[in-house]
């Protein structure tokens, strides 16, 4: 593992290690569940005041933790690097470059889009009635973030949350703890006050702790199989939960795609961060008359891809982050090969120092191999023929995942209609795997790819708590629908039924009379 857990009469610590070389990098502590509640409280205590303040006010603290972020952006990317195994460049392009982006468009933006909307509520309206939502800030947002993406998952969720009018108690992943201490280390020099983001290290059990705690709102992101535990632990308390969990993307090629392209976004869509990314193409469906074309020019990409330590200039494919991970890479490859695959490239674990695994093509694949049904979460591309665009569809909609997926044709029209035939959050056509990194468009998925969404307004109001205000400016008249129900009463709630719920102010002026004995009545 490129993390350990050391226990000593004292404390525990977690050791990070670099998954390329094996050298350790840092060992953190530990923390225990009785400090991951008094995390909450500070952060409870915190959050109030944060709250008080202005977006301007808020945004500024963001821009300025921008501003050391990319001052520091070289140190930044090689922690992330070595931490994770990812090429450098990786780290800057997929984690720096959106965390920015994300910092820049929610200092500006978040004012706008979380603000007061007013409903339009037909002929109440016209009695006087208005209604608008608004929005506060939920509390206190646990964060659960995962190990592939150490900053930018959870970095651009610290925003959103803290830019909403919350307080963050993030826990990161028990492999990658030091870049979740430089997220911290950078926003207290931004001058974010004490007690607003608290980081708890350790492993399930601190983020069980975290949720025992009763924060207001855990974001989650990881496999399906914690995502679950962490859905029925927060469930006891009624704890609201956004799950962004695994993938098994497909990327469907049409028989009329840019075939140079389409390659090119397969190679760059399974291997980039060694295929540990939930939006990886995992399942690759081709149409029969250009598969051998288009299988020709990924293996020559792919052949042409250098694979080192990440921290070594032009590395295009780094280590994988943990041996764990590496071992279930080689158990679907192997599953596959005793089933019937064939191995284009790659198939067998890198002679490499470290957790390395090569890009890996594989085909004659079907969907009784588990590397077409199970998430993988590493360098293997698996390629499968199909004839008509409805087997396309049958085929990519064949799995209990629903994450991302893509279409790949000249014809856009064509592309846009069979995206919407897709199960997935995000359908992209003649594009992979980077929308994560939009700041504006939401990111989520369906079946066991979780629910709730990230990122964009969708994400902010997973962040906020809605509340509605409506007022009655005639205060001294009223309702019609109070007591007492005399046998008039009953007669006009018959002909509300009858015209008032038509929405038609015509209809409804029929009822002026009857309306007017009810508001005014004779007095006896």
């Amino acid at each position: 593992m490129s993390t350990q857990v050391l226990q000593s009469e004292q404390t525990r610590e977690i050791v990070s290690y670099d998954p390329g070389t094996g050298a350790e990098l840092g060992r953190v502590p530990l923390t225990s569940p009785e400090e991951v509640a008094q995390a909450v409280s500070r952060a409870r205590a915190a959050q109030p005041a944060w709250a008080g303040l202005s977006f301007k006010e808020r945004g500024r603290v963001i821009l300025k933790a921008r501003e050391i972020m990319l001052g520091q952006i070289d140190e930044l990317c090689t922690l992330i690097s070595r931490e994770t195994g990812k090429p450098v460049s990786e780290a800057t392009s997929m984690e720096v470059v959106p965390t920015l982006e994300a910092m820049h468009y929610f200092s500006h933006h978040t004012a706008g889009l979380l603000r007061p909307q007013k409903i339009d509520i037909g002929q109440y309206g016209l009695m006087g009635r208005s209604s608008r939502i608004i929005y506060k800030p939920m509390g206190v947002v646990g964060i659960i973030s995962p190990w592939n993406f150490p900053l930018g998952t959870p970095a651009e969720e610290v925003v959103m949350a803290l830019m909403s009018g919350n307080a963050v108690v993030l826990k990161p992943s028990e492999l990658t703890p030091l870049t979740a201490l430089k997220i911290g280390e950078i926003f207290t020099r931004a001058g974010l006050p004490e007690g607003l983001l608290e980081i708890v290290t350790g492993d399930g059990s601190t983020g069980a702790a975290l949720i025992q705690a009763r924060v207001d709102k855990i974001m989650f992101t990881g496999s399906v199989a914690t995502g679950k535990r962490v859905a029925e632990a927060a469930a006891k308390h009624l704890t609201p939960v956004v799950l962004e969990l695994g993938g098994k993307d497909p990327m469907v090629v049409l028989a009329d795609a840019d075939i140079e392209n389409a390659a090119r976004g397969a190679v760059w869509g399974a291997f980039a961060n060694s295929g540990q990314a939930c939006a990886s193409v995992e399942r690759c469906y081709v149409h029969e008359s250009i598969a051998p074309h288009f299988l020709a020019r990924v293996l020559a990409q792919t052949q042409a891809l250098r694979q080192e330590v990440g921290t070594k200039e032009g590395t295009d494919v780094g280590a994988m982050t943990n041996e764990r991970q590496l071992r279930l890479v080689e158990e679907h490859v192997l599953d596959a090969v005793e089933r019937g695959a064939k191995v284009v490239i790659g198939g067998e674990r890198s002679s490499l120092s470290g957790y390395f695994y090569p890009p890996t093509v594989l085909t004659n694949v079907d969907h009784r191999m588990t590397i077409m049904r199970e998430e993988t979460f590493g360098p293997v591309l698996p390629v499968m023929t199909f004839k008509t665009e409805d087997e396309a569809i049958q085929l990519a909609n064949d799995s209990v995942f629903g994450l991302t997926a893509s279409v790949w044709t000249r014809d856009i029209a064509r592309g846009r209609r069979l995206a919407e035939r897709i199960e997935a959050g995000t359908v992209m056509v003649n594009e992979v795997l980077y929308t994560h990194g939009i700041a504006q468009t939401p990111w989520g998925g369906i079946k066991e790819s979780g629910y709730g969404r990230t990122h964009g307004r969708m994400g902010l109001l997973e962040l906020v708590s809605p509340r509605h205000i409506h007022v009655n400016r005639i205060s001294f008249l009223p309702d019609l629908w109070w007591f007492r129900y005399d046998p008039g009463a009953q007669k006009l709630f018959q002909g509300l039924a009858t015209h008032f719920t038509t929405g038609s102010l015509i209809k409804t002026s029929r009822l002026l009379p009857l309306m007017v004995r009810r508001l005014f009545p004779r007095r006896k």
